[in-house]
């Protein structure tokens, strides 16, 4: 029987025991709603409204875990897999209705190639020095990355269109939000066809073949108590309400903080947007690793990106046509479509037999920095 926590543990503490240490960075959603309507600079509302990001997002992993975990392997999955990544789609939804298409696909393309590149990178890193080898499930990984390759080659076809049939791809600081109808219907085929594959891919995952997806459970820290229903229902409602709050405030800064910083709304889409909406779950990867849990942080990370390809950017291409002035069409430029394919390729290279090393992790994550200098200065 778990022992019951103490009847005076402070609000600090039991706010500790809940989404862990991103909860250090709770002060900054108080700042962040101080700045944005005290008058404050757009860099320091943008720099808080981000970290401020970071704590509800935790709080709304650590509830979407305890309704899993009392739901059964199959409602448990498909919550864990569903709200994986809410923090990143309200922070796109909220960019979409703002008119930031750019920052959206930028996002889109930079959540892919930062789990694949930045969290399996640092988690092969960490989790692989002191050791010779860590082993994981090769035939696990081969079916994500083959959900992820078949996605990013979807994903890409109507850039390719435009490539070729149209009038060629964006720059990177380029602002089209008017295509081609052709290129908008064909985005469409592509949704509807990824959600399609997304809906066979959890019948897949959950129910016909859930034996190849069984990493060990995880035991990373003690974390409190175990939460009712009902606590794990009001702690997602208030997670997401925060999150929504701070996206509001981090999206209505970015074009101001891009001027002023001399940075481009693709690098803060790309490289910044897209660490921030999962900074929580990438720290979980990299901790299962560094406890040789490489089956957990392997489908974290790449499970993550296959599901940002068929689920999030669909329903974000769906949802732009109810959001914002125009349709966003899925064009991508060319530094996204080549970390959008590299990553992919990467991904499969790495996992094929099963074992990482800590030098595997220092190249993706040398690739990561080359990719995200070149957006810096693209």
């Amino acid at each position: 029987m778990n022992a019951q926590p103490p009847a005076n543990r402070s609000i600090f503490r039991r706010l500790l025991d809940a989404a862990g240490w991103p909860v250090l960075l709770v002060i900054f959603i108080p700042i962040a709603v101080i700045l944005q309507y005290g008058g404050g600079g757009s860099t320091a509302i943008f720099i808080t409204a981000a970290l401020g990001v970071i704590p509800t997002a935790a709080l709304m992993g650590r509830a979407t875990e305890e309704l899993a975990a009392r739901s059964g392997p199959g409602i448990g999955g498909l919550l864990n897999v569903t709200f994986g990544n809410a923090p990143e789609l309200i922070i796109a939804l909220v960019a979409l209705n703002a008119g930031l298409q750019e920052v959206v696909k930028a996002s889109i393309a930079g959540s892919i190639i930062g789990n694949i590149l930045l969290v399996l990178g640092a988690s092969m890193f960490f989790g692989g020095w002191g050791r010779d080898e860590q082993k994981f499930s090769a035939r696990a990984a081969s079916a994500q990355t083959s959900m992820l390759f078949l996605a990013v080659a979807a994903i890409v076809m109507p850039a390719v269109y435009e490539l070729v049939v149209g009038s060629g791809l964006p720059k990177p600081n380029e602002v089209i939000v008017d295509y081609d109808s052709s290129v908008e219907t064909l985005s469409l085929v592509v949704a509807a066809v990824l959600l399609i594959a997304y809906a066979a891919g959890l019948v897949f995952s959950l129910k016909t073949h859930r034996r190849i997806f069984n990493p060990e459970p995880a035991d990373l820290e003690a974390v409190g108590e175990s939460w009712s229903v009902k606590k794990s229902v009001i702690a997602l409602a208030i997670a997401g309400i925060a999150v929504a709050a701070m996206s509001e405030i981090l999206v209505g800064s970015i074009e101001e903080t891009a001027k002023k910083l001399d940075i481009s709304e693709f690098f803060i889409g790309a490289i910044i947007v897209a660490i921030v909406g999962n900074a929580a779950e990438h720290w979980v990867a990299v901790l299962a690793a560094r406890k040789d849990q490489m089956n957990l942080a392997v489908n974290i990370s790449i499970g993550s990106s296959a599901q940002i390809a068929l689920f999030v950017a669909p329903v974000l291409i769906l949802a732009s046509h109810l959001l914002g002035p125009h349709p966003m069409a899925l064009v991508f430029n060319g530094f996204e479509l080549a970390a959008l394919i590299l990553s992919a390729l990467l991904a499969s290279q790495v996992t094929q037999d099963g074992r990482s090393n800590w030098f595997e992790g220092l190249q993706l994550l040398a690739v990561y920095v080359i990719i995200a200098f070149s957006f810096l200065i693209a």
